[in-house]
């Protein structure tokens, strides 16, 4: 979902007017004001464990292409023991994202099979879904409220996916994730609370992500620095030779 994860306002006012009746419309709109041809930024995580220790990660992340059929990279730059490990991002507008993380460590890539992508991705609260995009077509939509200024709507995945079915909080005024909250079979499993939004070049961009993992009592806090959008980026930077490069 990273998205974390964003748009400039496109739509037409009677597209607009669609939206309190359909569900999928007001994601579709969530999408196209986030729209982007490249993101890059800095982010600064803060992991909390269950014993309330803090661990500080660092990493960059670089994003190209339309949502839900775009590539990323995103690389640890500190601490130490984790500089350097990368994972590369191949999202489809049709299934599931191609993963692939490399390890300077022991100088190989994995790719990330799909029974692995609900796993903790390398000591943070996002899994390794959580860090794709999926199109809005990958999921069905029901409208569960519409009331103080938010709708809330129920998503489930028509493909695979860790999640049987989500609830999304969306501010009406302009059209931006404020909650999450993600289930699986055995109930409520994490949510993600989107703050300090801000434009960033006419994108509603929120400074600050918040993830919750209900098993494990833990939460991560992902701070964005230096973002910027519409950046020119090649595709050749979105490669597993790309991937392999050492800081």
């Amino acid at each position: 979902m990273n998205r974390i994860l964003f748009l400039a306002a496109l739509a037409a006012l009677p597209a607009l007017a669609q939206d309190t009746r359909d569900p999928r419309q007001i994601i579709l709109e969530v999408q196209k004001r986030q729209h982007s041809d490249s993101q890059r930024y800095e982010g600064t995580l803060e992991v909390t464990s269950q014993g309330n220790q803090v661990a500080t990660k660092r990493w960059v992340y670089q994003r190209i292409g339309s949502f839900g059929n775009s590539k990323a990279i995103l690389r640890f730059t500190a601490p130490a023991e984790v500089k350097g490990v990368g994972l590369l991002i191949v999202n489809h507008p049709d299934r599931a994202s191609d993963q692939w993380m490399w390890r300077p460590a022991i100088g190989r890539d994995q790719r990330i099979a799909l029974q692995d992508r609900s796993t903790r991705f390398f000591g943070t609260d996002f899994s390794f879904e959580d860090l794709e995009e999926r199109d809005v077509d990958q999921y069905n939509y029901k409208l569960l409220s519409d009331e103080g200024g938010m709708w809330k709507i129920e998503s489930r995945p028509r493909k695979s996916s860790q999640y049987e079915y989500s609830y999304f909080w969306i501010k009406k005024d302009n059209y931006t994730f404020v909650r999450i909250e993600a289930y699986n079979k055995k109930g409520l499993v994490r949510t993600i609370d989107y703050k300090n939004y801000e434009q960033i070049k006419g994108i509603w961009t929120a400074r600050l992500t918040e993830v919750y993992d209900v098993t494990r009592k833990s939460h991560t806090t992902l701070k964005y620095e230096k973002l910027e959008y519409n950046l020119p980026m090649k595709d050749d930077d979105f490669t597993l030779q790309a991937l392999r490069r050492d800081l």
